[in-house]
């Protein structure tokens, strides 16, 4: 386990010095970030025993009257990964720039 954690559920009201207070409690805490008005954030602890020690310890538990989830932070997907949004995704309408239109407008 890397020494990176996903922390979820979270109060929009938490601070990174309370999450960092929390954490500290099981080691070193070298980096918090809370993502504002998401709901989650990331700490970093100096070691993996640590995280490891924090996760088994915080997961599942009441912090500000909400269950938090801690886990293993995973890196970012990649943009091709992550797919172009709804109704179908990718990057797609509009048909091909360089091709003449089909049929010229007529008047009835």
């Amino acid at each position: 386990m890397g020494s990176r954690m996903y922390v979820g559920n979270l109060t929009y009201s938490v601070t990174n010095e309370q999450l960092r207070e929390l954490f500290s409690a099981y080691g070193e805490v070298s980096q918090v970030n809370i993502i504002e008005g998401k709901g989650f954030g990331f700490v970093e602890m100096s070691t993996p025993d640590e995280a490891n020690k924090a996760k088994e310890a915080l997961n599942g538990t009441d912090f500000s009257g909400r269950t938090l989830r801690v886990d293993e932070a995973r890196p970012p997907k990649s943009r091709d990964e992550r797919g172009g949004g709804g109704y179908g995704g990718g990057r797609s309408g509009g048909g091909d720039r360089d091709s003449q239109p089909r049929r010229e407008f007529r008047r009835f």
